[in-house]
Order: structure tokens, then C-alpha cells, then sequence
């Protein structure tokens, strides 16, 4: 019998808890780490569509990547769409728990995933953490020299990014050595240009950032949501390896809340 616990401390051997940043909030958010598992929904963010969904599928335990309490809840009333997903998980017995900036900070985690796709090689942590230096948060690697433009293109195609935002004044013509970082990694364009980037994908750029370091290597924001979906992908690999009996779903109910026209 596998239990809320087992499957936790499980995420927690590839993701330790002490790789999170101090504002974050990983771990178990909502129910019993005794409780048995009978199956598992994997989602980026725990929605009402989605607990929605983990009781049609009679799943009880929810694994996000990003916590539903994340900045605290002072009361449970009903109000917010946070307080009904806990009254109403509570009341289905399902568990959530989610695994952040840990996985982010990872070996192997989000920005690897990342990496990976784009077939990055030679890979090294862009940001080590300070506890762990052999991890931290973005990766940096090689690529097979590609055209700038063609180069987009693949992120864009890759992961299925509607509008990709990049760097227009940036000089660049072609792409040897990459910078990625899984969700809101535009505080650390200084340190892909310390480590010798040509380009450097991430999500949330804000105008001047593109400003500020457009003329120094080519950025690209593919959306927060992009560039981190591919966490299911990490918890589905790291759960059926040590549970492979264990029925697990991607959630079809997962929306990016981001829309373009």
C-alpha cells in the first residue's frame, strides 16, 4: 500500500525540500500523509476545474508544481477559489502536494527538462544554490550552432508557445551556447551573460529587461506556463519509477490562464 507519504518522500529524494527559496512553500498543503493512494493527478497549478477533475477520476492525491497555499490563508470561508479547493478536498478526502522551487532547483529538474528538449549538452547550473552548489535554479549548455531565427522557431514549435517574445534589437545571427530557466527567470539575465550565453529563454520578461540587455544576447520569454507544463512530465518519470503499480494521470483540465486573440 502506497501512502500520501511515501510518494512524498519520494519527490523529496530527487527534489529535497531545503533546494526551495525561502518564500516558497512545497511540501504536503492539504490532507493526511497516512492516508492510501489510489491514484494521482499531476498538474502545473491545483485549479477548481482540476480538483473537479481528480474526483471524476477518483484520484486522491493532487501533485502540483506550484502550491495552492503559497501566501497563506487567514480564514476558510468559501470566498476565494484557494478556500473552496481546501474545503472541498478536505471534504472528498483528497490530498494535494506540490513540489516547486525544489524541482526547479533540482539535477535533472525543470530547466534540465528544458534543456533536453532544446538538446542542450555540456549542461551546468546557471544559478547554484549556496547549500548545494552541484544545483541550483537555470541551466546553461551548448547547442549544435543554429541561425537566431531558426533557433526561435524550435522553442516556439517545441513548446507549444502561441506568441514568443524575444529580444528584436538583439545581434546575435547564430546560437551556440544557451541559457534557460523554468518560469519567472528574468532576474538572472545578468548571470546568463556572465556565463557566456548567446540567448537565454525563460518566462515572465518584463520591457525593460528586453531594454536594458537586448543588445548584449538574445532573450526569449515562452511564457510561464510553457516553460514549466513539463513538470508533470518530471513527476510522472520519478513516480512510476518507484511505484510503477500506481495508477497516474496528466490533468486534462490543466489551462494555460494566460490567452492571446
Amino acid at each position: 500500500m502506497i501512502t500520501v507519504k511515501d510518494i512524498a518522500s519520494t519527490i523529496e529524494a530527487f527534489a529535497p525540500r531545503e533546494l526551495q527559496e525561502n518564500y516558497d512553500n512545497s511540501g504536503l498543503q492539504v490532507g493526511n500523509p497516512d492516508m492510501i493512494v489510489s491514484a494521482a493527478l499531476l498538474c502545473l497549478d491545483v485549479t477548481e476545474d482540476i480538483l473537479a477533475e481528480a474526483i471524476e477520476r477518483h484520484c486522491n492525491l493532487i501533485i502540483s508544481h506550484h502550491p495552492l497555499l503559497f501566501g497563506g490563508i487567514k480564514q476558510i470561508t468559501g470566498r476565494t477559489a484557494t478556500q473552496r479547493i481546501v474545503i472541498n478536498a478536505l471534504r472528498s478526502n483528497i490530498a494535494i502536494y506540490a513540489a516547486h522551487t525544489n524541482l526547479d532547483a533540482a539535477w535533472e529538474g525543470v530547466s534540465y527538462e528544458i534543456a533536453h528538449t532544446l538538446k542542450l549538452f555540456n549542461l551546468r547550473v546557471l544559478v547554484p544554490n549556496p547549500k548545494v552548489p552541484d544545483k541550483g535554479l537555470g541551466v546553461v549548455g551548448d547547442i549544435a550552432p543554429v541561425p537566431k531565427m531558426e533557433f526561435l522557431r524550435k522553442v516556439k514549435e517545441a513548446f507549444g508557445v502561441k506568441a514568443l517574445r524575444f529580444s528584436a534589437q538583439s545581434p546575435q545571427l547564430v546560437i551556440r551556447k544557451v541559457a534557460v530557466c523554468g518560469g519567472a527567470g528574468a532576474s538572472f539575465i545578468r548571470q546568463a551573460l556572465s556565463a557566456g550565453a548567446d540567448a537565454y529563454v525563460t518566462g515572465d520578461v518584463k520591457y525593460h529587461d528586453f531594454t536594458t540587455y537586448g543588445l548584449d544576447l538574445l532573450i526569449a520569454d515562452m511564457g510561464h506556463y510553457e516553460s514549466e507544463l513539463c513538470a508533470q512530465r518530471i513527476f510522472s518519470r520519478i513516480i512510476r519509477e518507484a511505484f510503477p503499480d500506481l495508477v497516474v494521470y496528466f490533468a486534462e483540465a490543466e489551462r494555460n490562464p494566460i490567452q492571446i486573440i
